[in-house]
């Protein structure tokens, strides 16, 4: 799996963080998505996806 993030799409909501956190984070100054792991092991594929899925600006893409 690969994990892609838009910042420029990103809106802050930080549902990602919440589903995902060892793979998604936010930047302190705007709340802006930082992708932790671009390759996230097996056993947290299924959190990206719904991370994914939960994102309200779509700025997530999960390759795989």
């Amino acid at each position: 799996m690969k994990v892609v993030v838009d910042q420029s799409r990103c809106v802050g909501a930080g549902q990602c963080v919440l589903v995902a956190p060892e793979v998604f984070d936010q930047r302190d100054e705007d709340g802006m998505v930082v992708l932790l792991q671009e390759n996230p092991s097996a056993e947290l594929h299924a959190q990206v996806k719904d991370a994914a899925q939960l994102c309200p600006a779509l700025a997530i893409e999960v390759d795989g």
